[in-house]
């Protein structure tokens, strides 16, 4: 009897040290603290703003050290030119599915209808200081999309942050790199071995910054339900649930699909990508996980060039999370204030959502501000409208960060696969938990 229950305290140790467990912990003590004691809370914040800021330190030398290898280890650079196609090819199609499912969902449970509201008593201020609180992490729609990506200098990227102008540079570096040849002794090579060395260094750091997640998580959730009360825990009403459960279908219907086809079960990768959802969950920022994401990724099987490529491109141009909430939110504002948008009319809207959501980050509020962009193409729909959704905004952007890192995640394995360059093997050991220790991340 005494070596049957000799393997509970393993089990229970092994709880505590595991992160996706601590995180938990720190979500849930952020939400008793934020409830039993609102001001303290509210003065927690810098401790979820440090830890995103501590990963956003590494995502720049990752993206470039992981790219650049990635494209220099490829024979040519037409299997990078392929692989790049590829990827917005699956994006476009997936990002229109994720816009037409939110339209769909829209129509038919019509969240916002029976409001009644006049346009005329909306006050736009609110909104209006919204937008220039977060104008900084838009990226402006096609137009500041297209200014913005080029940097100033090469090392501007890196200080900015800019993921888009990191690429490019990263994408200049891989193909110069390429050029030069990976025999050992050759310039190419002796280059190539040293970003090796460094993309080790950089792993080892996203490995310590990532045991700070529980307390990042804990930050944010304490100042969420501090700020905005007990109503921070019941989010599933109205456009909110209507959104979650939209986001919900999205992932289990259209990307389990798509993963079926591929060959893994969507439930299973969800479930092995626990720690990163949950990171993502408690900061409300899908570049928290990044690092993390891409090195799960590569350790289920995907090819590092793959990775490198169809991650980063994902987090400006595969953003279903943020489709369907731009569809969704403007026919909420729509059905709110009586107006009929006729077929022609969304159809423009579903244009538009598709140049505008490629400025959108994955930063926290990049989703409103192209929102307000969106709204501009109709001139029937008031821009004011946005105040109605202003309040509930802050707990739609866990749910789409949480849609946009899946969808990336299943993108990168479904061009890995379409490219023969994933390791089914490795896959189903990752899927089925029979990893070795050794690839364990997280």
């Amino acid at each position: 009897m005494e070596a049957s229950e000799r393997p509970r305290p393993r089990l229970v140790s092994r709880l505590v040290r595991s992160l996706y467990a601590q995180v938990i912990a720190g979500i849930v003590l952020g939400i008793l603290t934020g409830l039993l004691w609102p001001e303290t809370a509210e003065t927690l914040k810098p401790f979820g703003d440090g830890f995103i800021k501590l990963v956003k330190m590494i995502i720049g030398p990752v993206i470039f050290c992981t790219i650049v290898t990635g494209i220099g280890g490829m024979d040519d650079m037409k299997g990078a030119g392929r692989v790049g196609a590829k990827a917005l090819l699956y994006f476009e199609v997936v990002s229109t599915a994720a816009l037409l499912t939110g339209l769909l969902l829209a129509h038919v449970i019509r969240p916002g209808a029976g409001m009644n509201i006049d346009p005329a008593s909306l006050d736009a201020g609110a909104v209006n200081a919204y937008v220039s609180r977060a104008a900084d992490h838009s990226g402006g729609g096609l137009a500041g999309f297209l200014l913005g990506l080029i940097p100033d200098t090469p090392t501007d990227a890196f200080a900015r942050g800019n993921i888009l102008q990191i690429l490019l540079v990263s994408l200049l570096a891989g193909v110069a790199l390429s050029r030069l040849g990976k025999a050992p002794g050759t310039p190419g090579g002796t280059v190539t071995r040293f970003i090796e060395g460094v993309s080790s260094v950089l792993f080892g750091m996203v490995r310590i910054v990532t045991r700070l997640a529980p307390v990042g998580a804990f930050g944010a959730m304490a100042f969420t339900v501090g700020r905005h009360g007990a109503r921070a825990l019941l989010p599933m009403l109205g456009l909110v649930g209507v959104f979650y459960l939209t986001s919900v279908l999205f992932v289990c219907v259209v990307l389990g699909a798509i993963a079926r086809a591929a060959g893994f079960n969507i439930f299973k990768f969800l479930w092995y990508l626990r720690g990163e959802l949950l990171v993502v969950l408690g900061t409300s920022s899908s570049e928290a996980a990044l690092p993390q994401l891409m090195q799960k990724l590569e350790a289920a099987g995907c090819s590092r060039g793959v990775t490198g490529l169809v991650v980063p491109f994902g987090y400006s141009f595969n953003l279903d999370g943020t489709n369907i909430y731009m569809t969704m939110a403007v026919l909420f504002i729509a059905q709110a204030t009586n107006i009929e948008l006729t077929l022609a009319q969304q159809l423009l809207l579903l244009g538009a959502t598709m140049i505008t959501s490629k400025g959108a980050s994955g930063v926290t509020g990049a989703g409103f501000i192209t929102l307000a962009a969106t709204l501009a193409v109709v001139p029937t729909l008031p821009v004011s409208g946005m105040v109605l959704i202003l309040g509930i905004d802050r707990f739609m952007s866990e749910c789409r960060a949480l849609t946009n890192i899946t969808g990336n995640a299943v993108a990168t394995v479904v061009v890995s696969a379409w490219e023969r360059q994933l390791d089914r093997g490795r896959l189903r050991e990752a899927l089925d938990g029979r990893l070795p220790d050794a690839a364990r991340q997280t």
